[in-house]
């Protein structure tokens, strides 16, 4: 059963397989909206239930003895879906980061806004999310907050592709890195938490850079004229849990 389980939460978060419609459909907007969700499906229970929830307010912050991430990313960007709930940018191998002396490997990036963390309370108008996955099937999020300021010129290359209907896929002509998306400081936030869509499966490694990215208000518009709004989980209760930072 907890091999199933963790299969489910891949599936989810490394391919981006629910698109909007069908049984059990989840949105971000009324009866199917996060309140929801719990609701919705058995497979989605954690979304009620669960008590290491994501997003979260990163505000309850302990000094510690984190080490510097290691990332090593190529440029491996190939392609991008409108699965109804984000634009997912599909990742080919060979791109990883080492949490903890594990290898996680890049599998896809998507983005959400306006932002689902909040750190010390202030919301941002957008986030990324870069999902990594190990040999065994556990997560590691890298999550990325932009203000609102110049014209991001790797978001500009992804925008000039955007796929405007829901289950629509395109071809990038020229493979993009991930790593242009990073702050050039990657000091960042640390705690476990959970995926943030359905089925909100718990055990995920989250990785918050500190340093925020930057992109236009046109660049944040567009993306949410296309996805028809907001696209953000409510933060969660931290209940029990510490958001560590490198000291």
């Amino acid at each position: 059963m907890k091999k199933a389980f963790v299969s489910l939460s891949v599936a989810s978060a490394v391919f981006g397989f629910a698109f909007a419609g069908g049984a059990g459909s989840w949105s971000y907007h009324g009866h199917t909206g996060p309140e929801h969700w719990g609701d919705l499906k058995d497979e989605y229970i954690m979304c009620k239930i669960g008590k290491n929830q994501s997003p979260v307010d990163i505000n309850r912050i302990v000094e510690a003895d984190l080490q510097d991430l290691k990332i090593k990313y190529k440029p491996g960007a190939h392609s991008l879906i409108n699965n109804g709930h984000t634009i997912k940018v599909s990742y080919e191998s060979g791109s990883y980061i080492v949490v903890d002396g594990i290898k996680f490997e890049l599998k896809q990036f998507h983005f959400h806004a306006p932002s689902e963390h909040k750190i010390k309370g202030k919301h941002y108008p957008f986030e990324a999310h870069f999902v990594h996955a190990d040999k065994d099937g556990n997560l590691a999020v890298i999550g990325v907050v932009f203000k609102e300021g110049k014209k991001n010129p790797v978001i500009e290359k992804l925008w000039e592709n955007l796929p405007s209907k829901v289950g629509e896929k395109v071809k990038l002509a020229h493979k993009i890195n991930a790593y242009d998306l990073l702050p050039d400081r990657k000091k960042y936030f640390r705690y476990s938490g959970s995926l943030t869509t359905p089925p909100c499966s718990e055990g995920v490694r989250w990785l918050v850079m500190i340093r925020e990215m930057e992109m236009s208000k046109e660049q944040i518009q567009k993306f949410r004229e296309l996805m028809g709004g907001d696209t953000n989980r409510p933060v969660q209760p931290l209940n029990a849990r510490m958001i560590m930072i490198q000291d």
